[in-house]
């Protein structure tokens, strides 16, 4: 059956290029992206030079602007070294603000929680902040999100203990969504054996318990998005010694939710939410017109690394048989992948929270 969705967003990708184009380019992995039938994706400030400053913030405006293939955004980063004087001048042209606070790839870390409220008191309330927060650190953010009221979006949810904080906060009225990704949903720390390396993401993987947990989350409405958390590496920077945390899955998102409608996990109508209506409600993104993918759901196909367009060449999914062959891409009236090929020219893309857009 071909099903028309409009306007799927993921708000939680790493596209590297810049200093680290040796793993992607922003051409390659937004090609990913409508080959995956997005329209819109946004890019985490961690890569190399970290996007904490307006000199870094518009080398990587510039370089989208030059290379993308479907239209994106981009956060700014809350910095250790205090940058808090930089946001009223940015947060025109960017998504939201990004604040880590447990580890992960990058320098961006912080951990004092006065140091997190200071970005909290600054960030101007027009703009989301999206925060990386695990376990008990939940709870600091959600210390801030109910002092300052700014809209908060907790990524990549991992745990129970993550969801039954969070359903009280929602509970209380609190204003903030949640993001879950695929591979917390289909793999487990059980896979971790025949992984290796290409099972290394942070958050790691949890138990059979934690992901049955989101699951029930997602049929319950408590979650509000599901993002890919897409984060290239080369296969020979995987195969080393001690592999770099991240995992692709832009290509993989909307096939591995489409196979849990076909397990009776959720409806189609609930895809449609979590990848589509609901990143663009929270982002507050109109669909432009002549925006959608045509998905082909009846379609089954297996994961191979010959056919993704993502430059790393490899999937934690390699091999899985799932659903949804994407026929079509288009972007403002415009057929930007035909179910195989690239239809544009980099740089057709552009910024949609651009303040002249």
């Amino acid at each position: 059956m071909l099903v028309q969705i409009p306007g799927l967003v993921d708000p939680h990708t790493h596209l590297r290029d810049l200093d680290w184009s040796h793993k992607a380019t922003f051409a390659s992995e937004t090609a990913a992206a409508v080959a995956g039938g997005y329209w819109a994706i946004f890019d985490m400030p961690n890569t190399p030079p970290t996007t904490t400053s307006r000199p870094a913030l518009e080398r990587k405006l510039a370089a989208l602007d030059g290379q993308a293939i479907c239209d994106w955004g981009v956060y700014f980063g809350a910095s250790q070294a205090d940058n808090t004087d930089e946001y009223a001048g940015v947060a025109g042209d960017v998504c939201g603000l990004k604040i880590f606070n447990n580890a992960t790839t990058g320098d961006l870390l912080i951990e004092d929680q006065a140091e997190r409220e200071r970005h909290y008191a600054a960030w101007p309330p027009s703009k989301i902040i999206a925060v990386h927060a695990e376990e008990d650190t939940v709870l600091d953010i959600l210390a801030l999100v109910r002092k300052f009221r700014r809209r908060t979006h907790f990524l990549h949810i991992s745990t129970a203990r993550e969801i039954a904080y969070l359903q009280a906060a929602k509970d209380e009225g609190l204003p903030i969504t949640i993001g879950v990704c695929p591979h917390h949903l289909y793999l487990t720390q059980n896979d971790e054996r025949a992984l290796g390396p290409f099972g290394l993401m942070k958050p790691g993987l949890k138990t059979a318990a934690d992901r049955d947990a989101l699951w029930e989350a997602i049929a319950s409405g408590l979650v509000d998005v599901i993002e890919s958390d897409h984060a290239p590496h080369t296969l020979a920077e995987k195969q080393t010694q001690k592999p770099p945390y991240g995992v692709p899955g832009l290509e993989t998102t909307l096939p591995l939710m489409l196979l849990a409608v076909r397990e009776g996990r959720l409806s189609l109508e609930r895809v449609v939410q979590l990848v589509a209506e609901n990143p663009r409600r929270i982002w507050g993104l109109p669909c432009p017109s002549e925006t959608y993918t045509l998905v082909d759901t009846d379609a089954e196909f297996t994961i191979e690394r010959r056919r993704l367009h993502t430059a790393c060449g490899w999937s934690p999914f390699e091999g899985m048989r799932v659903c949804g062959i994407v026929r079509e891409t288009r972007i403002r009236g415009c057929r930007v992948f035909d179910g195989e090929q690239v239809l544009v020219s980099p740089g057709f893309g552009q910024n949609v929270f651009c303040r002249d857009a």
